[in-house]
């Protein structure tokens, strides 16, 4: 039996990933009165004369919300919210193993930007943090920045955030094995979309050298006909050497290429023309933008991919689970720049010095240390760039 035919197979069996377990017995009336009438009316009392008591007296502190309006599920596109529960209950089972934290599924029937933004919010008091996955950009984009102003809670789309933490995560180690520094490579991400807006985003907060974007109609520049506004403002702060074309022009003599885009699209010859020892994160799945020995062919020195099935897989499930422990510790506002970063630098210093190499630049997703690691690190940052409440 195939992958495909077993996992559809296995979800017929499980019907469902997760379940509501109870914390508390109730089975006598002494139990009863307890847990629901007439004493839990004390703690809704207390908690409507402080309404942070909810995060004391519910289960508020440790339940994140997984939302997604079913716009951009994997790589399979716009096929709507039912279809995409078993992503959110996977997601929700991978918060539960890697960081003890209860999360629940809600797939939203809108993809209107105004209903999603009050729907969320009108449901957020009753989590803890919000995990927006699979929205479409570039809705997204404007749904998390809504949804961060008004909400007293973190808001983080991890197909952004997460993936941008990971990839940095992995370029740092890179660097190391190569023996660059950050401020003076030349870094290309190709697929300007949710992923890759974030993770040049996040490198420029790191210090990356120079940065070029470059989606569909080929390399971004400031002052570039037919924009939309998302990547305008990109063009503006990236492509300090204005270049222009499409992803070969880009490409040469780069440092470091990035791949979050479509399969197939970049070629051994293409690998030949960036600068010595190269780093190629092609990460389109299942199929990569170039599979990694036509990488190497070409030169790379280092490669990485979201595949399980090659060294060096750049998975999220390395950053959200330890990112929201972290952030829910402290009863964080937000989840900010400076608590995104401290994430990176965590994972990264998970793979010792002689640990390192081309084939080993992270750990891996099954290391017990990473949860931990990242939520110390979080809830650190978190308290010093003052968005902790505890």
């Amino acid at each position: 039996m195939d992958k495909k035919a077993q996992a559809l197979k296995m979800h017929e069996e499980w019907q469902g990933k997760i379940e509501v377990v109870s914390r508390v017995p109730v089975k006598n009336s002494e139990q009863l009165s307890l847990a629901y009438t007439p004493g839990v009316a004390e703690p809704c009392l207390a908690i409507a004369q402080d309404g942070d008591k909810s995060f004391t007296l519910t289960r508020r502190h440790n339940l994140v919300a997984v939302i997604t309006d079913g716009s951009a599920v994997l790589g399979l596109g716009d096929i709507g919210p039912e279809a995409g529960m078993p992503v959110m209950e996977g997601k929700c089972a991978l918060f539960k193993e890697f960081a003890d934290v209860d999360a629940f599924p809600l797939c939203i029937k809108t993809q209107d930007v105004d209903e999603l933004v009050r729907t969320i919010y009108l449901l957020s008091g009753s989590f803890g943090g919000i995990n927006l996955e699979d929205i479409a950009a570039p809705r997204c984009f404007e749904i998390e920045r809504r949804l961060k102003e008004i909400c007293d809670i973190p808001v983080f789309h991890d197909d952004q955030h997460g993936t941008a933490v990971v990839v940095a995560a992995a370029l740092l180690n890179a660097l190391k094995v190569v023996k660059k520094e950050m401020g003076s490579i030349r870094v290309v991400i190709n697929g300007a979309g949710s992923a890759g807006t974030a993770i040049g985003m996040h490198l420029l907060k790191l210090g990356v050298g120079e940065l070029t974007m470059v989606d569909r109609c080929g390399i971004l520049w400031d002052g570039m006909d037919g924009l939309s506004d998302a990547h305008r403002d990109l063009a503006g702060i990236t492509n300090q050497s204005q270049r222009k074309g499409g992803l070969a022009d880009a490409l040469r003599g780069a440092d470091v290429f990035i791949g979050v885009s479509a399969p197939n699209i970049v070629s051994s010859e293409m690998i030949r023309t960036m600068a010595r020892d190269a780093i190629v994160f092609p990460m389109a799945n299942p199929v990569p933008e170039i599979l990694p020995e036509l990488a190497k062919e070409g030169g790379a020195a280092v490669v990485g991919t979201g595949r399980s099935d090659y060294p060096n897989q750049i998975n999220n499930v390395l950053a959200f689970p330890g990112i929201f422990r972290g952030a829910l510790d402290v009863r964080a506002r937000d989840i900010n720049d400076e608590m995104k970063m401290a994430a990176s630098y965590a994972i990264a210093g998970l793979v010792s010095a002689e640990e390192l190499s081309a084939e080993y630049i992270l750990p891996l997703a099954f290391d017990e240390r990473i949860g931990k690691a990242v939520a110390k690190a979080v809830a650190e940052a978190a308290r010093k760039s003052g968005a902790a409440r505890i």
